[in-house]
């Protein structure tokens, strides 16, 4: 009977909880614009520009569950050289996969992207809302430039109008 009562209780739990899934899913949906973007260092606590002071950026989120981004950093030009063309590939982000919530984090599993490493990767990203504003940090990572202490990236979105 004891057992039978906490299997009530959690099926009860699981309904009441789920309504809010979806809510954060319709909330989810459409476009936004990025408005800043900071990688924080663990260890220091301080926060820099993680693509210059004016990077440009929009993420989508479909109600078919698919999510896709692009990031690109401040100041970037056409290129005249290898190292330019190099420089352009680590001024920017961009991937897409089908998305699913998990609690306050959705997590994409990355089918096109432009790094070939997150190719099958789920990225993992925790968020909140603050009106039409989306707040995104990512788990902590090393750098992207392999130099330096562990991070991550905060991203705050703007949904598009």
């Amino acid at each position: 009977m004891f057992k039978l009562k906490w299997l009530a209780v959690l099926i009860w739990f699981l309904i009441a909880v789920q309504p809010s899934f979806a809510d954060d899913r319709e909330k989810l949906l459409g476009i936004w614009r990025l408005v800043s973007h900071e990688w924080e260092d663990q260890a220091t606590g301080k926060r820099r520009p993680g693509m210059g002071k004016n990077p440009t950026g929009y993420i989508i989120f479909t109600p078919e569950g698919r999510m896709m981004t692009i990031i690109t950093g401040e100041g970037r030009k056409a290129p005249n050289t290898d190292q330019d063309r190099a420089n352009l590939f680590d001024s920017m982000s961009a991937y897409t996969g089908i998305y699913r919530l998990e609690g306050d984090k959705w997590i994409t599993k990355v089918d096109v992207a432009w790094a070939p490493n997150r190719l099958g990767s789920e990225q993992v990203r925790f968020f909140r809302f603050d009106g039409d504003r989306l707040h995104v940090i990512s788990a902590w990572v090393p750098p992207p430039s392999g130099t330096g202490g562990i991070g991550r990236v905060i991203i705050t979105w703007e949904r598009e109008k």
